[in-house]
């Protein structure tokens, strides 16, 4: 019986082709930016900015940039925009606005940046204008703490009666003129009233700290009356000792021979 023929010991290989978009065939790029999404970047990047008095972004506030950058621009065909590469993209725009700005400064005027985005940058990155003072605030009279001010006494005008008519009535705008006189009048009267009660209270004020002090120096007098009074007492008990001992002294001397010589 025949054997069978051993089989072929060729392998048929299969190969697979794997096919690869090239870069062009994409129809975006993750680092692209438009106009508008570098317009939106540069606001929302200089609103916070200018929070921070001109001072640089945290993590955060790159984070809220993206986040409006995504949020007026994102879609399903374009990735969203990272806290990094809102910050890359505002550096390379910096660099680009230095450029154009040392041109415009070495051609002495002459030349102007056509670039879109250097009036914005030059408003955030350029010398920053010198803020206008507040306005003062307005202190009305009762708020304002009163200090010592000078008392102004005015004279008091003599009051003079107002011509009558032909009919010796009064005049028929006199209501009138008394009326505005009076309230200017008392206006003024009763803000020389605050001010004489300002006085007096600063005059009073000053006879209290006046006898204040006058009764600690005479305190202090009566004190160093004590002392020394106290100092001559002490002074003079010791003279008085001391002579009483030199009295003492020869006696005592003179009863230690006595006794020696009884003896």
């Amino acid at each position: 019986m025949e054997e069978p023929e051993p089989a072929s010991a060729t392998h048929t290989v299969m190969t697979a082709t794997v096919y690869r978009p090239s870069p062009s065939s994409t129809s975006t790029r993750e680092d692209c930016w438009s106009e508008g999404a570098t317009v939106t970047l540069i606001d929302a990047w200089g609103e916070r900015y200018l929070e921070l008095n001109r001072g640089n972004l945290k993590q955060k506030h790159w984070q809220e940039v993206a986040d409006a950058v995504n949020s007026r621009h994102g879609s399903v065909s374009r990735p969203r925009r990272t806290d990094v590469q809102c910050k890359n993209r505002l550096d390379t725009l910096k660099k680009k606005y230095k450029l154009e700005k040392a041109r415009a400064s070495e051609s002495d005027g002459s030349f102007q940046s056509k670039w879109p985005f250097f009036d914005r940058l030059h408003n955030l990155l350029g010398p920053s204008k010198k803020a206008s003072p507040p306005p003062l605030a307005v202190v009305h009279p009762y708020h304002q703490i009163p200090q010592a001010v000078p008392l102004v006494i005015r004279p008091v005008k003599e009051k003079r009666p107002l011509p009558c008519s032909a009919g010796g009535g009064v005049p028929e705008d006199s209501n009138l003129v008394n009326g505005d006189s009076g309230s200017s009048e008392s206006g003024d009267i009763g803000v020389e009233d605050g001010v004489k009660e300002l006085a007096k209270a600063i005059a009073r004020f000053g006879e209290i700290y006046e006898r204040v002090e006058m009764q600690k120096q005479r305190q202090m007098m009566e004190l160093e009356k004590q002392r020394m009074e106290f100092s001559k007492a002490v002074e003079y008990q010791r003279m008085q000792t001391f002579m009483e001992v030199q009295l003492k002294l020869p006696k005592m001397k003179k009863a230690k021979r006595q006794g020696a010589s009884g003896t």
